[in-house]
């Protein structure tokens, strides 16, 4: 179908972390007097997700809450500085980073999105930004140069709500006139875009930059690149 308006998710599917969460890490960790390898620091990311994916999993309504947000991330960042015999300065250290993270440089967009989404644009589809972050969403997407790629960003942070609340989808809707069946939303995550767009009734596109890793139970529109975005929608070029 050709829809009068798309809805992108933000990590993973717009933005990566630039050059890289670890180097980003391993940036602040010798701020702070610690020379870690990033060898080392890259073989804690996969323990570094896990506790990530654990509190997703068991409550995920942190992403509502400015404080709950961080202190997810906080979390996260001084299991690995702990991981990485660092305790006393663990939690400030955390904070360091996921402040850093706050900063657009370090961030980018993948190579395919900008030329995807202008061509969306350039077709009369609406375009916006449905993402469970903080309140830092915004000036990012400002910082980068994006702002005028977006008609509205939403993040769950500023609204009090998280994907895959269906009200959530809604609010973006509302916001450009459109209704939920007129609307395609693209994220990479099955519980929060595919399950999330659906229940508002979005169609949902699953975009897989690093392979085919999600159940088959995400029946939906896979896509790899943005490349292949607008052609999948009905629109050429």
């Amino acid at each position: 179908m050709r829809p009068r308006a798309v809805f992108f998710d933000v990590g993973n599917t717009l933005l990566e972390p630039y050059p890289s969460v670890s180097s980003v890490c391993q940036e602040v960790l010798r701020e702070f007097g610690h020379d870690a390898d990033l060898a080392a620091i890259d073989s804690l990311m996969p323990l570094v997700d896990e506790y990530y994916e654990d509190r997703y999993r068991a409550d995920d309504t942190f992403w509502t809450d400015e404080e709950e947000t961080s202190s997810v991330w906080v979390g996260m960042y001084s299991l690995l500085c702990d991981r990485l015999g660092i305790s006393g300065q663990a939690p400030v250290i955390a904070r360091r980073v996921y402040d850093e993270f706050g900063k657009p440089e370090r961030w980018r967009p993948y190579a395919d999105v900008v030329p995807a989404v202008r061509a969306l644009r350039e077709a009369g589809v609406a375009t916006g930004i449905i993402s469970n972050w903080d309140k830092r969403l915004s000036s990012l997407v400002d910082g980068l140069g994006l702002s005028g790629l977006f008609d509205v960003v939403v993040s769950s942070a500023d609204v009090g709500l998280r994907k895959p609340d269906p009200r959530i989808f809604m609010l973006a809707c509302e916001a450009l006139s459109v209704s939920p069946e007129e609307a395609v939303h693209v994220g990479d995550h099955h519980y929060a875009d595919v399950l999330g767009a659906r229940a508002v009734g979005m169609t949902p596109v699953l975009i897989q930059r690093n392979g085919d890793s999600t159940p088959v139970r995400a029946a939906c529109a896979r896509i790899r690149t943005f490349a292949d975005l607008p052609g999948l929608l009905g629109i050429d070029g």
